[in-house]
């Protein structure tokens, strides 16, 4: 299989020129893009298809090296609707922020800047010894008050304030009392 070598530079031209344009900020361009990119990927798919050979009908005197491979053609149509799709969709929302901005360009949003701008270092989160920060120095479950570092315990194994299963071997330290709650 030989390659067009004039195909594969005008491919390469579209790819450059297309992810050129997705990167502006004009919705406009970024369209214009998306379309170079399709059309580029089109052209990669022609060229790994390999030699026009004679039409995928089957003939009982063509040898099979001869046919042309109909799955290259078969993505090409894929992508040329797919393509189509997102065209669509982009001038949709191309013609959406026209009527509501009267712009073309997306502008940079304050939240997002924000939240660029804070560090990437969660003291909560990142923490080698997760600590306790609640507000609530107290916890109530089950009808009953708890000191939030006795619920920090009870997130360990082996806690004494659960009742151990019928026929269990626990200690009686961990088995309940007559008249607690449970």
């Amino acid at each position: 299989m030989s390659v067009n070598l004039t195909l594969l530079l005008v491919m390469g031209a579209l790819f450059a020129c297309g992810i050129y344009l997705i990167l502006e900020r004009s919705l406009t361009r970024v369209l214009l893009g998306l379309m170079l990119l399709a059309n580029a990927t089109n052209l990669l798919i022609l060229a790994t298809g390999g030699y026009a050979g004679l039409a995928p009908l089957y003939s009982g005197d063509a040898a099979p090296g001869d046919y042309s491979d109909p799955l290259p053609q078969a993505l090409i149509l894929t992508s040329i609707v797919i393509s189509f799709a997102v065209t669509a969709f982009m001038l949709g929302i191309i013609y959406r922020t026209w009527v509501l901005a009267r712009q073309d360009e997306i502008q940079d949003d304050v939240e997002d800047l924000r939240v660029a701008e804070t560090p990437s270092f969660d003291a909560e989160d990142d923490a080698e010894i997760p600590a306790e920060t609640s507000e609530f120095p107290v916890l109530v479950t089950g009808g009953r008050e708890m000191p939030v570092d006795g619920a920090v315990s009870e997130e360990t194994p082996g806690s004494l304030n659960v009742a151990p299963a019928e026929g269990s071997r626990a200690p009686k330290a961990a088995r309940p009392t007559e008249g607690t709650e449970q």
